[in-house]
């Protein structure tokens, strides 16, 4: 085994002393939806060859588990148009030392998944909501049909997952002005909500970034004249700042990363779909691991090891920081589906 990984056995912790115990894989690219602060609306997707496998994707998992990561997150483009996502569910679930497998969706298919990702291992569900309204719906999504995702939520809910949470993206001129009402929606349902400032990935020409920016403190002064928030000390392992009202379960989340930069605790690492190991969002430092994968012999545990090692070498590279300027054209071409989101 290389040195470097008896030197941080379990324990991936980088230059800064930021514990890293938090990991979003990517299941693909593709996605049935076109949101306009996603992806342009005519897309190129990635050639199926260059994608990881899902038994590609089960090992990288798995080393990441083995070197002390305990919450996994699925994502996309949207995870479960993926072909045999159930198995590799049910397969990262089954992982030892992972305390939680978590899921990001835009709720298209849970009408008829919700169940079986539940019984599959999945604890906690996060689905993409920016309006109560069906024609802004179709109007931001391009493609999607409010009624369906609002059949995935019951179904979500009647699936019995820990939490569900909503995450929405709100933009000036376009929906801000549901705000409390996506909040009340919450109320009623039993739901907590993310409010997530438009990440300035790839670049686009349906809306002016600069122009319809919303910061989390408007939004929050926004609900405050309705539902006064209390901070909150509630953590989920990512970036959301939490509130909580006096008279409701519902948390209401914050994520900031243009006016509140979260940069100083990330403990989080991303892989796309093709394999990149992504150290930060908003920065290009990555590592191959689709390469370093493909070039092992065929056994998993060689292939482990070598990813383990590529996975710990790495927290070298990991900046401290993102910077996003709304002003100028994003530093970062990827869109956000690439990312994983």
């Amino acid at each position: 085994m290389n040195q470097t990984l008896t030197n941080y056995p379990n324990k991936l912790v980088d230059q800064f002393g930021r514990h890293i115990n938090y990991v979003r894989l990517s299941v693909t690219d593709r996605c049935d939806f076109r949101c306009v602060y996603c992806m342009a609306e005519e897309m190129t997707f990635l050639p199926r060859k260059e994608i990881l496998s899902l038994e590609e994707i089960e090992i990288i998992g798995r080393a990441f588990t083995e070197l002390g990561v305990s919450k996994i997150r699925l994502t996309g483009g949207e995870p479960l148009i993926r072909k045999g996502v159930l198995g590799l569910t049910q397969k990262l679930g089954a992982l030892r030392g992972l305390d939680e497998l978590t899921l990001t969706t835009n709720g298209s298919q849970l009408p008829h998944m919700a169940a079986e990702l539940k019984k599959a291992g999945i604890k906690r569900i996060n689905i993409s909501l920016d309006t109560l309204k069906a024609d802004r719906f179709k109007s931001l999504t391009r493609t999607g049909d409010l009624h369906q995702v609002r059949k995935g939520i019951d179904a979500a809910l009647a699936a019995g997952f820990e939490r569900i949470k909503i995450n929405a993206v709100l933009l000036k001129g376009r929906n801000e002005d549901e705000a409390v009402d996506l909040v009340n929606f919450c109320r009623d349902n039993g739901l907590d909500i993310s409010f997530i400032e438009e990440m300035p990935l790839g670049v686009i020409d349906e809306h002016n970034r600069a122009v319809s920016y919303l910061s989390s403190d408007e939004l929050k002064k926004t609900i405050e004249q309705v539902h006064p928030l209390i901070a909150s000390d509630d953590k989920t392992g990512g970036p959301s700042k939490y509130y909580r009202m006096n008279d409701s379960d519902s948390k209401v989340g914050f994520i900031s990363p243009h006016s509140h930069n979260f940069c100083g605790d990330c403990n989080r690492v991303r892989v796309t779909v093709e394999g990149k190991l992504l150290l930060c969002l908003g920065n290009e430092h990555s590592v191959d691991l689709r390469a370093i994968l493909r070039q092992q012999p065929s056994d998993n545990a060689s292939k482990i090891d070598a990813i383990k090692d590529a996975i710990v070498s790495s927290m070298a590279i990991k900046p401290e920081s993102h910077h996003f300027d709304l002003n100028n054209e994003p530093q970062i071409v990827r869109f956000m589906n690439a990312t994983g989101g």
